[in-house]
């Protein structure tokens, strides 16, 4: 911690929003999720990705973060949603804030396994998603990707 820094403040460093992205693969009629190895939402579901790197562009930082969370590759087509993930500690400062880009993608190989960040990789259905812990915006986007049919 820093001279400025207390113990009460969670990210005295952060003072701007984390860029993000996450990857929307449908399959067969099944959505590839991820269980997260690690915080924020450590142990919950939710789609591959992470942070975009500086000087990458969106669709190189989610074909990265797919290979690296769940060993496969994609063809990145579209995004077609972005979400402020804001949390806030007790005192109402922020804690998290991540711009997530939802990325539509089309599986192209490999045989899905957790790497980086993701203790387990699985694709599901619509019926397993009453069952998975998640953040409920990334559960509504799951339902309809499912309902759409994917790429």
């Amino acid at each position: 911690m820093g001279p400025m820094a207390t113990a009460d403040q969670t990210a005295p460093e952060l003072v701007s929003p984390t860029p993000t992205c996450c990857a929307c693969i449908v399959r067969d009629g099944r959505l590839l999720l991820i269980q997260r190895a690690a915080e924020p939402s450590k142990g919950g579901w939710s789609f591959p990705g992470g942070r975009v790197e500086l000087g990458e562009s969106i669709f190189e930082a989610v074909t990265r973060e797919v290979r690296e969370e769940a060993g496969i590759e994609i063809e990145p087509l579209e995004t077609f949603q972005v979400y402020d993930w804001i949390t806030r500690d007790e005192a109402g400062g922020v804690r998290f804030h991540y711009v997530v880009n939802y990325v539509r993608a089309r599986y192209l190989s490999g045989q899905p396994h957790p790497g980086d960040d993701a203790a387990q990789v699985r694709w599901v259905t619509e019926g397993d998603l009453g069952s998975l812990p998640m953040h409920p915006f990334a559960r509504q986007t799951a339902l309809q990707l499912l309902r759409e049919g994917g790429a």
